[in-house]
C-alpha cells in the first residue's frame, strides 16, 4: 500500500478516491485549476496544488504539470479517476518513467483498446463474440458500400477512434449509405481528428450490458458481475442497474467468461469494464474495454460489499486480487441515477451558476450519495455539470426502485436548472418498471419523459395556498403562550371589515401567474383562481420527520428537505402534499411529480418573462464565443448563425429569432460571457 497519492482528477470521483485513501490511512495530494481553488476535493485532500487555467487543456490535461506536483509532493502514485487523462496512454507510461505508479491498467493494455477497429479483431482472434462487420483499412466508400451489402441493412456506421456518441450512424438501406458515410466521417474527424470508421451489423431493440472485471500484476482476472446501462439518451447513460434484470444466470456466466477472456487478451490489470450489446435473443457481442473505473461502479459496490477504488489501491500497489471468482457474491439490487444542472425542457442544455440551494436525502444502509459540490458551491461552465451520483439499494428491484423514487423525491436543487423532474418520470415509466428498455427507447419517446411540469391542476395551486395560510396556526400558539392570549391582535382568522376572512394573493410557477382569493380560516378554505373554486376541509400541516438512520454512505450529502406533509379534502377528496417553503418559494409533492412556486407581490404587475422579445440574441448560459458570423449592419433571417459560444465541453449555435438588421455586436470571439449577455441586437 501506498504512504501518499495524488488524485488527477475533480468533482465526486476525486472526493470518492480521497475518502477511501483516508480510511487506509493513505494521505491524499489535489490538484485544482483556477475555477476549482475552492471545490470539495481541494479542502478534503491532505493537500493541494494548483495547476492552470480554468479550462481542461490548461489543467486537468496538462500531464506535465500534474506529475511536476506529484514529484514535488512526494507522491508515490497517481489515481487519474475517470475522464481527462484516465485512458491516455501516454499519460500512463509517463507517469511509469517518472518512477511512480499508476493506479490503472498499463499504457500497452489502454493502446490495445483505443482503436475500436484494432480492438474488435483483437477480440476476435481471442474467441470474444464481437458483432460481424468491416474493420478494414481500405476506407474507400465504393469498397465500404460493397461491405455494407455484405453485412447488410441495418448497420450501423462508426468512427474507428474515439467515443460518446460521436461519429455514428444508423443506416437503414443502400440508398442512405454514402450520405451517411460523409457526415460520419466529417463528424469524426472533427471531433478526434480521424475519419476512419468501422460497420456493424445494428442490433435491434439492443440492451446495453456490462462487467466490471479486475486484473492483477500476477495475471489473475475475475469478474464482479453486470451493470444495465439499457436507460440511454443519445448513447449517454441516464440509470445504471445491477443486476441486470434481463440477465439469466446462464448468460451472466457466459457474459462473465467473455469479459475476463477480454480481459486476459490484453494482460489487463487493475480496473476495467467490458462493454456489450445484447440482442433480445439474448445473443451478446464485444463493444469496447472502458480501461479505467467506471461511474456507474457504486452500484457494483453495493451489490457485492466492495470497495473498488481500494482493490485499485492494493492492485497497483502489488498486490494480489484480494478475493477469488467463487469468492464473489452479490445480494440484493442497486440503481444508480446522476443529478445534472442541466435542462431536459429545452434539449438538455448544460447549467451552470451557484447552487443556492441543494437538498440531497440523508445517507443511510439504504442510499449512498457521491457528489463533489455542497450548497453554495458553484456549478462551473468548465467541466462537466455533475452535480451527484444518487444510488440506492435495497433486497430486491421493486424495493429498489421504491427506494430511488422517495430519494428522488427528497431532492431539490435551487440555482442552475436540474434533471430531478425527469429522473422522477423515468424511474416511473412502464419501460423502466417492467425492464423493457432498450438503448434506443428514450431518443424514441423522449415527450414521455419532458415537459409539462409548468401546469397545474387546481387542487395543488390550492394546497399551495392553504400552505401558506397554515402559518395562522403558529400565530395562535404564540399568542396562546403570551402574556394577553385574548388580546385582538392574536387573533389570526384573517377577518376584514365587510368580508370575513378574505386574502389575496399571488403565485408564480415558471412564467404562469396565478391570483389567488382565499376565504376562510383554521384548516376550512374556499379557494377562487382563474374562475374555477376549491373547497377545503380539515386541512393541516404535519411536522417534519427525522431522517432514517443507518449507516454512513460515501459522499458529501447535505441534510435532506424538512419532510413537512400537507393533508386536507379538495372538494371532498382526500390528498396529501409534502411541503417545504419559505417567505420566496414553496415546493408542493404529490408522491409522483412537484410544483415549485414563486411568491410574488399581489398588487404589483408581474413582468417575468417579458424581456427578450425577439430584438436581441442572449446567451443561454455562461460561455465563451468562438464564432462571430456576423457584424454590424449586417442583414439576416430568421434561423441564421450569428454566433456560436463553447461552455460545459459542447458548442452552441446561437441564431436570429426574426428577420432584420444587426444594430450591435456586443461581444468578440475568444470573449467569455454571462448567462443572460446581450450578445447581438436587432434594429427595432
Amino acid at each position: 500500500m501506498f504512504d501518499k497519492i495524488l488524485i488527477a482528477n475533480r468533482g465526486e470521483i476525486a472526493c470518492r478516491v480521497i475518502r477511501t485513501a483516508r480510511r487506509l490511512g493513505v494521505a491524499t495530494v489535489a490538484v485544482y485549476s483556477q475555477a476549482d481553488a475552492d471545490a470539495q476535493h481541494v479542502r478534503l485532500a491532505d493537500e493541494a496544488w494548483p495547476i492552470g487555467g480554468p479550462r481542461p487543456q490548461d489543467s486537468y490535461l496538462r500531464g506535465d504539470a500534474i506529475l511536476e506536483v506529484a514529484r514535488r509532493s512526494g507522491a508515490q502514485a497517481i489515481h487519474p479517476g475517470y475522464g481527462f487523462l484516465s485512458e491516455n496512454a501516454d499519460f500512463a507510461d509517463a507517469v511509469k518513467a517518472a518512477g511512480l505508479a499508476f493506479i490503472g491498467p498499463s499504457g500497452d493494455s489502454m493502446r490495445k483498446m483505443g482503436s475500436k477497429a484494432g480492438a474488435k479483431d483483437l477480440m476476435a482472434a481471442a474467441g470474444v463474440p464481437v458483432v460481424p462487420g468491416y474493420t478494414g483499412e481500405d476506407q474507400s466508400p465504393q469498397l465500404l458500400a460493397r461491405e455494407a451489402g455484405r453485412i447488410g441493412y441495418p448497420l450501423m456506421i462508426k468512427a474507428a477512434h474515439g467515443g460518446g456518441g460521436k461519429g455514428m450512424r444508423i443506416v437503414r438501406s443502400a440508398e442512405e449509405f454514402l450520405p451517411s458515410l460523409g457526415s460520419c466521417q466529417r463528424e469524426a474527424k472533427n471531433a478526434f481528428g480521424r475519419d476512419r470508421v468501422l460497420l456493424e451489423r445494428y442490433i435491434e431493440s439492443p440492451r446495453h450490458i456490462e462487467i466490471q472485471v479486475f486484473g492483477d500484476a500476477q495475471g489473475n482476472a475475475i469478474h464482479l458481475g453486470e451493470r444495465e446501462c439499457s436507460a440511454q439518451r443519445r448513447y449517454q447513460k441516464v440509470l445504471e442497474e445491477s443486476p441486470s434484470p434481463f440477465v439469466t444466470p446462464e448468460l451472466r456466466a457466459a457474459m462473465g467468461a467473455a469479459a475476463v477472456q477480454a480481459a486476459h487478451a490484453i494482460d489487463y490489470a487493475n480496473a476495467g469494464t467490458v462493454e456489450f450489446i445484447v440482442a433480445p435473443s439474448g445473443e451478446f457481442f464485444f463493444m469496447e474495454i472502458n480501461t479505467r473505473l467506471q461511474v456507474e461502479h457504486p452500484v457494483t459496490e453495493l451489490v457485492t460489499g466492495l470497495d473498488l477504488v481500494e482493490w485499485q489501491l492494493r492492485i497497483a500497489g502489488g498486490e494480489p486480487l484480494p478475493l477469488a471468482q467463487g469468492d464473489i457474491v452479490q445480494r440484493g439490487h442497486a440503481i444508480e441515477v446522476r443529478l445534472y444542472a442541466e435542462d431536459p425542457d429545452a434539449g438538455f442544455l448544460p447549467g451552470s451558476g451557484r447552487l443556492e440551494r441543494l437538498r440531497l436525502p440523508a445517507p443511510s444502509t439504504h442510499v449512498r450519495v457521491d457528489s463533489g459540490v455542497v450548497e453554495g458551491d458553484t456549478v462551473t461552465i468548465f467541466y462537466d455539470p455533475m452535480i451527484a451520483k444518487l444510488v440506492v439499494w435495497d433486497e430486491d428491484r421493486p424495493r429498489a426502485l421504491a427506494r430511488m423514487r422517495e430519494a428522488l423525491m427528497r431532492c431539490e436543487i435551487e440555482g442552475p436548472k436540474s434533471n430531478i423532474a425527469f429522473l422522477e418520470r423515468l424511474v416511473r415509466h412502464p419501460a423502466i418498471v417492467d425492464a423493457s428498455i432498450d438503448t434506443g427507447y428514450l431518443d424514441r419517446h423522449l415527450d414521455a419523459f419532458i415537459g409539462g411540469d409548468e401546469n397545474d391542476a387546481d387542487p395543488v395551486a390550492a394546497a399551495a395556498t392553504v400552505a401558506l395560510l397554515q402559518d395562522e396556526a403558529g400565530t395562535r400558539a404564540a399568542a396562546a403562550r403570551s402574556g394577553d392570549p385574548s388580546s385582538p391582535w392574536a387573533i389570526a382568522d384573517g377577518w376584514r371589515l365587510g368580508h370575513a376572512g378574505r386574502r389575496r394573493l399571488a403565485l408564480r410557477l415558471g412564467d404562469a401567474r396565478r391570483e389567488i382569493t382565499a376565504h376562510g380560516a383554521d384548516g376550512e378554505y374556499r379557494i377562487e383562481s382563474d374562475g374555477a373554486t376549491v373547497t377545503v376541509s380539515g386541512a393541516r400541516l404535519s411536522a417534519a420527520t427525522p431522517a432514517d438512520p443507518g449507516l454512513p454512505a460515501r459522499g458529501t450529502a447535505t441534510p435532506d428537505m424538512a419532510d413537512a406533509g400537507l393533508g386536507a379534502r379538495f372538494d371532498g377528496r382526500g390528498r396529501r402534499y409534502r411541503i417545504d417553503a419559505d417567505a420566496r418559494r414553496i415546493l408542493l409533492h404529490d408522491g409522483e411529480r412537484r410544483w415549485r412556486y414563486e411568491r410574488v407581490p399581489a398588487y404589483q404587475a408581474d413582468h417575468a418573462g417579458t424581456e427578450g422579445s425577439g430584438d436581441q440574441v442572449v446567451a443561454p448560459m455562461p460561455g465563451r464565443i468562438v464564432l462571430v458570423r456576423v457584424a454590424d449592419g449586417d442583414n439576416v433571417v430568421q434561423g441564421q448563425e450569428l454566433l456560436v459560444m463553447e461552455a460545459m465541453k459542447m458548442e452552441l449555435s446561437l441564431k436570429a429569432p426574426r428577420d432584420g438588421v444587426v444594430a450591435e455586436v456586443r461581444a468578440a470571439e475568444g470573449e467569455f460571457v454571462d448567462a443572460d449577455a446581450s450578445l447581438v441586437v436587432l434594429e427595432t
